[in-house]
């Protein structure tokens, strides 16, 4: 008996209509051919969301806004890792063939369309997993996947950055494989593990392997003041939530402005945007340390009014670490420094820039979160783009 019978359908129609694609133009021609056949599957039980998945892709192809390359691939993507993701249980080992089947059939996309932008396809790919495990239960997740895929194609296919293959497969390796023994150490989640993967890639592709080993600075720094004294913070109880494993919003709120910066350096190759990117690191390393290790320390005072707060108070500040915030920053910079990536001033203003955006996470937290006004991975985000900006500025201010 054939498992997923509607999903199977729906990846037979993924097969034909990526055939025709190409040979049936302008785009809303195969748009008036697929939607038909899409609403067929929506009577299916188990693809009705796979049915407005196709919907939505055919819409945009039709009215112009994807290119013939990008709806095709995203739609096998979506379709066929979906059906390999099923047929494998839906356990954590799926995502392993939902991502086999992704690169499968954008191989072949690339293949019959003649496409040779490597980059785009591995961006779209990562994406597709992420999205999987980051929206795992969600009814509609797969509809919310394909257009993330697709928005995410797009994205790249319109910066249109050549790198060679051979970086491009080294890149996925050591990204993948930071990401995997993240997980095996139960530093990260699934969605941390994609997610850390993802940035990984980018930051080696549009700067080079030294962004990323800074990048991973920041993770040891975090991973050992998360273990610092665990046993006295879950006594406290002000222990991170499920022993310290990161998820894609804490992967993205603290590296997302690093790797904005590491796309902008490689488009323009501007020295402003290492200053960005090493104050944006050295922000998140700063404040983890401040966060993990001043909460060991004595009582800590609220930023805004200097009184007194218990301890995991939002907003509350210690000596203990003020001091580990500095260290961390001075870390990051000094990995920097070593390996080239840093001059002496960008070394100063790194630690400053580190000092300045551990504080301003202090005082969003004391203002805005402590009010419920934003969550914990917006002030994280927040941190980082105000001590990415700063060092930026004093960088350039010399």
């Amino acid at each position: 008996m054939i498992k997923q019978p509607g999903l199977v359908l729906a990846s037979a129609l993924t097969l034909v209509f990526i055939g025709l694609a190409p040979l049936l133009q302008p785009a809303w021609l195969l748009t008036l051919l697929l939607v038909p056949f899409s609403l067929v599957l929506f009577l299916i039980r188990d693809t009705r969301y796979v049915s407005l998945s196709i919907i939505a892709l055919a819409v945009l192809y039709g009215l112009g806004w994807l290119s013939t390359f990008t709806f095709t691939c995203t739609l096998g993507i979506v379709v066929i890792g979906e059906l390999a993701f099923r047929l494998a249980g839906e356990r954590q080992a799926a995502y392993l063939s939902h991502l086999i089947a992704a690169v499968g059939v954008s191989l072949a996309v690339m293949l019959y369309l003649g496409y040779t932008a490597p980059l785009v396809v591995v961006m779209g790919v990562v994406a597709a997993v992420l999205l999987r495990a980051a929206l795992r239960g969600r009814d509609d997740a797969l509809m919310i996947e394909a257009l993330g895929v697709a928005m995410t194609m797009f994205l790249f296919e319109e910066l249109n950055f050549e790198v060679d293959l051979t970086i491009l497969a080294a890149a996925a390796a050591i990204a993948f494989g930071f990401g995997y023994t993240s997980y095996r150490l139960r530093v990260a989640d699934v969605s941390g593990l994609f997610s850390g993967a993802m940035i990984g890639i980018i930051l080696i592709v549009f700067a080079d392997v030294r962004w990323f080993l800074i990048m991973l600075t920041f993770f040891v720094i975090g991973a050992g003041a998360t273990r610092y004294r665990y046993a006295d913070k879950e006594r406290l109880g002000v222990a991170q939530e499920h022993g310290g494993v990161r998820g894609y919003f804490n992967v993205f709120a603290n590296g997302l402005v690093a790797t904005g910066a590491a796309i902008l350096y490689g488009i323009t190759g501007h020295p402003a945007f290492v200053a960005l990117f090493m104050g944006s690191v050295a922000s998140a390393a700063a404040d983890t340390a401040a966060s993990e290790i001043g909460v060991t320390g004595k009582v800590p005072y609220l930023i805004t009014t200097l009184r007194p707060v218990p301890r995991g108070t939002n907003g509350g500040v210690t000596v203990r670490g003020e001091a580990a915030a500095v260290l961390a920053s001075l870390i990051v910079a000094g990995v920097a420094w070593i390996m080239g990536v840093a001059d002496p001033w960008m070394v100063v203003s790194t630690v400053i820039a580190g000092f300045i955006g551990t504080n301003i996470d202090s005082l969003v937290g004391a203002t805005l979160e402590n009010h419920g006004r934003i969550g914990n991975s917006g002030t994280n985000l927040t941190a980082t783009f105000v001590g990415g900006v700063a060092g930026m500025l004093i960088y350039l201010l010399a």
